[in-house]
């Protein structure tokens, strides 16, 4: 093979094609997901439980904001580095950020310190396993759990819930509350409405009870679009769409049960 010789044509004609070629290579970045800022969020798959759910692992908690709003950037923020991310109001009054599922402390830590690095997060704290409601439930029974899911729910009613950055159509405003009430229990459910749906076990609509999941087509049809947390007596806690408050509505109302799906459970046999 000979070298090959550049003429000024050749010349002329690669300066012209430069941008093109750091256009593409730009491109090339992006979908193949480089990024010089970003962390490397580890993604964990924890067994099953013999109730069908998942026990949650460790998890990262940042942010202590006086107003919603900014709990709420940061969830979407978190979101976008694909983590599944939830806000809550703390006993403190200020709203704190939750994320990750991790199945050591020491890599908890880690992913924590990448997000510090990066300038997602400042201060956090690492959150163990047997902190949560779950770490109780075999000393004190599934009631108490229950119970525990919906004082969690209660303490959300009256909180505009914003998460945005993803279509409604997935339902990604409710089953981001029933999300983050499991979690805060120690829990872990999948991230939409959909997911929420098909990974329970199915329960009748007369043998529900309080903390199982009620679902509904709000769209017509079939398809899962909404999610509450049901709380007795006929009724439940939800985010009935994006920027409203989270509130209680009744089951036997004509637009929810015109448009009722079904229900899961997450908790086993009792």
């Amino acid at each position: 093979m000979g070298i090959m010789k550049i003429s000024k044509d050749n010349t002329l004609h690669m300066a012209l094609l430069w941008p093109f070629f750091l256009l593409l290579l730009v491109q090339l970045m992006l979908t193949s997901g480089c990024s010089i800022l970003s962390p490397a969020p580890v993604k964990t798959t924890l067994a099953p439980q013999s109730s069908g759910s998942y026990r949650l692992g460790y998890t990262i908690q940042a942010g202590a904001f006086t107003e919603v709003e900014h709990a709420a950037l940061l969830s979407r923020t978190l979101e976008k580095q694909g983590v599944n991310a939830y806000f809550f109001r703390h006993s403190s009054g200020l709203y704190k950020v939750r994320f990750g599922n991790y199945p050591s402390l020491q890599e908890a830590a880690r992913q924590a310190e990448n997000y510090r690095r990066a300038g997602i997060i400042s201060d956090y704290y690492l959150v163990a396993p047997d902190s949560y409601a779950l770490a109780r439930k075999d000393e004190l029974g599934e009631e108490y759990l229950r119970e525990q899911l919906l004082d969690t729910a209660a303490e959300f009613v009256g909180i505009p819930y914003r998460w945005g950055g993803a279509s409604q159509e997935d339902g990604f405003d409710c089953s981001g509350l029933t999300m983050a009430v499991y979690q805060l229990n120690g829990l872990d459910l999948p991230r939409t409405s959909k997911s929420q749906f098909h990974s329970g076990r199915p329960v009748g609509r007369n043998e529900l009870k309080k903390g199982d999941l009620v679902f509904f087509a709000t769209r017509g049809g079939k398809r899962i679009t909404h999610v509450g947390i049901y709380t007795g007596n006929n009724t439940f806690i939800h985010a009935p769409r994006k920027g409203k408050q989270i509130a209680t509505s009744s089951l036997s109302s004509k637009y929810f049960s015109s448009r009722y799906i079904g229900a899961r459970t997450y908790l086993g046999d009792s």
